[in-house]
């Protein structure tokens, strides 16, 4: 049924519809990809598909449009090569805040293993005292909490140990002259599955130029997952947070503890 006549043009209530959401997804995925390199390349190919349609479309120009169009027709291919982190990111946030993922009833239902495992509770304490005293002593560390995903591959590239969480083990890793100290550690579960890991680092050309390799592999996981990360400087014996590619620096003991039950509570 038609809602409304513009001359020869009917506007129709699922052409409305599909204007909205065409709109909503065009403005989640520029601020899925704000902030890096990925945007450019975006507007780029924005800007060959416009040339496309103008010189084929407007100006009827044969030979242009041939070139553009042999890019355009593997443009789909292209698109899940070039922009492949940013739409991995985007399938973790999608199956993460969906509502069934999310929904008591269907993660008790659904078989998959990650969502049948039972979650411990994190022992905030001890990550915070843990924490406070490396930011006392300037000791620089970097800790990822998985959430949904054991994080399985990141794991792989430390040390395994799946050892129970503790203030002095957590100190003990990062002292500046333990072998392990490099590196992150991986808890899941109450756990702390491996240390030495390796993290990938976010391309986000926004951030401050003075963020080290630490804050850049906590953005970047948190960007690849939906785990957090928490870093403390050795520089300057700050406390940081990132979680959903998003980072908070200077943050204290306390706020780091609220943020961390606001998490992991039951």
């Amino acid at each position: 049924m038609d809602l409304f006549h513009f001359g020869f043009l009917a506007v129709r209530l699922i052409d409305i519809i599909d204007i909205l959401l065409a709109t909503y997804l065009l403005y989640k995925l520029y601020n899925l990809l704000r902030g890096g390199v990925a945007i450019n390349i975006f507007i780029g190919l924005l800007i060959i598909y416009a040339l496309y349609w103008i010189c084929v479309k407007v100006l009827n120009m044969q030979l242009i449009g041939t070139l553009l169009g042999q890019f355009i027709s593997v443009g789909f291919i292209a698109l899940i090569i070039v922009f492949q982190q940013e739409v991995r990111r985007f399938l973790v946030v999608l199956g993460t805040n969906s509502y069934i993922a999310q929904n008591p009833f269907t993660r008790q239902i659904l078989p998959w293993n990650w969502q049948s495992q039972k979650r411990v509770a994190l022992d905030v304490n001890a990550i915070v005292k843990a924490c406070r005293q490396m930011a006392k002593d300037r000791t620089g560390a970097i800790i990822v909490l998985a959430k949904s995903s054991e994080l399985k591959y990141f794991s792989s590239t430390g040390d395994t140990m799946d050892a129970e969480i503790s203030q002095r083990l957590i100190e003990s890793i990062f002292f500046k002259n333990s072998p392990m100290h490099d590196g992150a550690i991986i808890i899941v579960n109450n756990k702390i599955k491996a240390a030495r890991c390796v993290l990938p680092v976010t391309e986000n050309i926004e951030l401050p130029a003075h963020f080290g390799m630490r804050h850049r592999a906590a953005v970047g996981i948190s960007e690849q997952s939906d785990a957090l990360a928490i870093v403390v400087s050795e520089e300057t014996g700050e406390i940081s947070f990132s979680q959903a590619g998003q980072i908070k620096v200077n943050i204290s003991p306390e706020e780091l503890e609220r943020k961390l039950v606001e998490n992991f509570s039951e």
